[in-house]
């Protein structure tokens, strides 16, 4: 079972089903019923494993999960459009605007079979599997009935626009029916003593056909949906020389995009169909290792990947964004020295770089398709928005790690990592730079043949520099510290017990500045209200299990697991006004959390 961290305050009707009645608060905001958010999965699995013979074994696993309940989901329209002459702005005795909270209806099954048969000869070990996806949705659609008044934004109750109207109350999809199916064999074979090679090939097939609410188009029933995903692996381990050791490994990955286009949105009278989002991934890898001495081993490697969106379909289009990138290719350098300074220490450096560029950028046309940018410095480019993961950068990394045994039950690991990300893309705003740092320990202590403790700590802190529009400067920097204590034991030969013990403590902070080009109002915007506060979570979390066996054969395992959570996310409310929708629903946050999980599993080996 779980539970909204958020408390809903509303006046909905059959909230949760898939009819809800929106009937504004006349009592104002935070004037109704709360309503619990929740959704209860169950599951059932069975694993089935046969050794058929000394080569030869078979392993089948089946799993299905139901999920019922409700969950935070909702609508919103804001007018006016020039699309539509009767969804008019919001004026001194209409609204044209709103947002709606309405809980999706959850009923939904997820089943998967896991099917693989594994073979072994002298030279050569492989296995073929099977693996299918089903999921299906009992709800199709919610159908919402919104009334004629609502909320403008500063509480004044009015009546909605008919054009707003209309669009609240249309049916709103919700996860479709889909599947997929998967064929794939992998394994090695020793070419000689010294050299091994490793291979996977694999193809599947996704498809949602699942039927349309409403005919998006005359004859048109259902998406149709379908991506063909073809993998190929190869990669090979050799050591020519006692000293030197090799690796090499290649990938790729080809999505083909079969979905049909058909031509569901307009650009003003211009109708344009949706994107097929084929694309191809290749990497590779190599690396070579020399063991100059007993005590020094030094390792060089070199990563390249490629990815090749294809061409964009010509009858589409593209918004939001100013310019998108058909390639892009990155090459790193990865180097480590590792030492044994004593018998029960040793210690590694290791540095890696990386570089990413890519094709021409194509630029929005306001219309159909897409055209190579021919003047980076064009103003639309400049003040224009670009996807991170296209743009080009420069990434650096070190990190030092160390292990220490300083007897049979003892040992200990620490580790210390520092990189840095630069951006580069033809507009002064985005995303810049980033910056991480992080500390561990891990340790573990044998207290004796029956008896094992274990832990660790870590703490790092995440940085984004990024320009905004209007002069503004955002460093948004996430810190996370965290601790966790565990034991395994056991008692005598049928019992098995272990646990642990687990503290997670997680700060967001945004630090905001301007720059010369900010305005007044925004100068005096940010003083007034001294930028966006932090969000803090915090959890603490305790996790117990014991495994009985019953017999050569057959066994009983309980797991225990209790959660204690809290958060505050300003999103959601602050300094205790929380959201507020436009019929008067809230959306007040529920800083602390409990959660409690028992588990029973029985398992059988069969013969």
């Amino acid at each position: 079972m779980r539970n909204e961290t958020s408390q809903v305050n509303t006046g909905l009707l059959n909230a949760g089903s898939t009819v809800p009645q929106v009937l504004a608060l006349v009592g104002g905001a935070g004037s109704g019923s709360n309503f619990d958010l929740q959704t209860k999965r169950s599951k059932l699995g069975v694993g089935y494993t046969k050794v058929i013979n000394s080569r030869m074994q078979l392993a089948v696993d089946l799993k299905t999960e139901e999920k019922k309940g409700s969950r935070l989901f909702g609508i919103g329209m804001n007018c006016p459009t020039v699309y539509d002459p009767t969804c008019l702005g919001t004026t001194g005795i209409s609204v044209g605007w709103a947002t709606l909270m309405l809980p999706e209806s959850v009923d939904s099954n997820h089943s998967q079979i896991d099917v693989r048969l594994s073979y072994a000869l002298e030279k050569l070990r492989f296995s073929v599997g099977y693996y299918g996806s089903f999921y299906r949705n009992a709800n199709a659609s919610l159908n919402p009935v919104v009334a004629g008044n609502l909320y403008n934004p500063v509480g004044t109750l009015l009546p909605v626009s008919a054009g707003l109207l209309g669009y609240l109350n249309q049916a709103v999809a919700l996860p479709p029916d889909n599947q997929s199916h998967q064929l794939d064999v992998s394994g090695n074979y020793n070419f000689t003593d010294k050299t091994r090679g490793t291979f996977k090939l694999a193809y599947s097939t996704a498809s949602q056909d699942d039927g349309f609410v409403v005919a998006s188009l005359p004859g048109t029933t259902s998406l149709g949906g379908r991506v063909n995903t073809s993998l190929v692996q190869l990669g090979v381990t050799s050591r020519p020389m006692p000293k030197l050791s090799l690796l090499a490994d290649v990938r790729y990955l080809n999505k083909d995009d079969q979905t049909p286009i058909l031509a569901y949105n307009l650009v003003g009278v211009t109708p344009y169909t949706n994107q097929q989002l084929s694309n191809q991934k290749t990497s590779t890898k190599l690396q070579a290792n020399w063991q100059f001495s007993p005590d020094y081993r030094g390792s060089l490697g070199l990563d390249y990947a490629l990815i090749d969106r294809g061409v964009f379909t010509p009858t589409s289009a593209v918004a939001g964004i100013t310019a998108l990138r058909e390639t892009t290719e990155e090459t790193g350098l990865r180097a480590e020295l590792r030492r044994r300074m004593s018998e029960n220490l040793s210690g590694a450096i290791s540095l890696s770089s990386s570089k990413r560029d890519g094709s021409t950028w194509l630029k929005d046309t306001s219309g159909l398709g897409v055209s190579p940018v021919t003047n980076l410095a064009d103003p639309a480019l400049v003040n224009g928005i670009f996807m991170p993961n296209l743009a080009d950068r420069q990434r650096d990394k070190i990190k030092i790690h160390a292990d220490w045994m300083p007897n049979k039950d003892w040992s200990v690991q620490f580790s210390a990592e520092e990189g840095t990300d630069k951006y580069s893309s033809p507009s002064v705003y985005g995303l810049k730079d980033t910056r991480m740092n992080q500390l561990s320990v891990d340790w573990s202590y044998a207290v004796s043949f029956r008896l094992q403790l274990n832990g660790y700590a870590s703490t790092g802190v995440q940085t984004f520099n990024q320009s905004r529009y209007a002069g503004y400067n955002l460093a948004f920097d996430n810190s996370n510290t965290s601790f966790g204590l565990g034991f395994t034991a056991k008692p005598n030969n049928q019992l098995e017990l272990g646990g642990s013990l687990s503290f997670v403590d997680d700060v967001s902070k945004y630090a905001q500045s301007l720059d010369g080009t900010a305005d007044a109002y925004t100068v005096a915007s940010l003083a007034a209200s001294g930028g966006l506060p932090d969000i803090t979570f915090r959890q603490t979390a305790l996790k117990l299990f014991g495994k009985y066996a019953l017999d050569k054969k057959s066994a009983v395992r309980v797991d225990l697991v209790h959660q204690n959570s809290t958060y505050n996310d300003w999103a959601w409310g602050y300094n205790g006004v929380p959201y507020t929708y436009s019929d008067g629903t809230t959306l007040g946050q529920k800083s602390g959390q409990n959660v409690n999980f028992i588990g029973v599993t029985y398992i059988y080996q069969l013969p």
